[in-house]
């Protein structure tokens, strides 16, 4: 039998855990056709986590980092340890339903060896879709027009939405250059050989950098809209309503973005004029939802 490792890293967000968890088990896990393990990475979380699941999810695989070293390092705490076949990675405010048939994702990838990475359709609690779990390379044209609001006024034209690659049909299943490492399905075998996160990246733009690393070996990055799962992405993160916490993680999301920019764009002779750009509009538009 085939096997699956479902991997979440929770710093702190023990009541959006809980809920994970528990649509897992009442949606997923206990009709798997395939051998699941639960494995869940604490980042030193201060909010009783550790001794929730002790007490409640003992089932659950648990890893205790000693500090909070973010979502790439927390990630590959497990994924170094994995021998799984197949690796689900889950975000702690993921939420499954009756269309989260995370197996029909499993028999696809396993079915087409030349997918190495699948995402099912990813949708806000409001009903409209998560853009990330839907994304091209963010070309420094590309980061202008969506950063410029361009994608926004002219949301089917392909030119002005490649960064999200709004002009496609999200409605059958398709190609993408990178999903959200909120919710992704890889092979662990070629995993292995293009190697873990890339720890530079704290939080955000690591997702985007494994696409990327996975596509250079000629694997396919899969967008899968017959299975859904919701996000409940705005409870945390960039939409914190915690001033302090909102504005250390939207200087993450900056730094990042900059960081994947000088890690693939150093040698193009508009590198440095890019880059001007990109830390102005990037900084205008945390300083936005800031």
């Amino acid at each position: 039998m085939k096997t699956l490792e479902i991997i979440i890293v929770s710093y702190n967000s023990l009541v959006w855990l809980q809920k994970t968890l528990d649509s897992l088990n009442e949606f997923y896990l206990p009709d798997s056709k395939y051998n699941v393990t639960v494995t869940v990475v604490d980042n030193a979380s201060t909010d009783q986590t550790v001794q929730f699941l002790q007490k409640s999810y003992q089932r659950v695989n648990l890893i205790k980092s000693v500090k909070n070293v973010g979502f790439s390092a927390g990630n590959n705490l497990a994924l170094k340890l994995s021998r799984a076949d197949f690796i689900m990675l889950l975000n702690s405010d993921m939420e499954l339903t009756e269309k989260s048939k995370i197996d029909e994702l499993i028999d696809y990838i396993e079915s087409n060896p030349d997918t190495g990475i699948i995402t099912p359709k990813i949708m806000l609690a409001d009903g409209k879709i998560d853009k990330a779990c839907h994304r091209g390379e963010p070309g420094v044209l590309d980061a202008f027009f969506y950063f410029a609001g361009f994608e926004k006024i002219f949301p089917r034209i392909k030119i002005f939405t490649k960064y999200h690659l709004l002009y496609k049909d999200l409605s059958s299943i398709h190609e993408v250059d990178a999903v959200t490492g909120a919710c992704m399905i890889m092979k662990n075998n070629i995993l292995q050989q293009i190697g873990y996160f890339d720890e530079q990246f704290f939080m955000y733009s690591e997702d985007m950098d494994l696409c990327r690393r996975f596509r250079e070996k000629g694997f396919k990055i899969i967008f899968y809209p017959y299975v859904e799962i919701i996000h409940h992405k705005y409870k945390s993160g960039l939409s914190s309503t915690d001033a302090k916490i909102k504005t250390k993680i939207s200087n993450h999301f900056y730094k990042s973005f900059l960081l994947y920019y000088d890690k693939y764009y150093k040698s193009r002779f508009y590198y440095k004029l890019g880059r001007l750009f990109l830390h102005f509009f990037v900084w205008l538009k945390v300083k936005k939802e800031g």
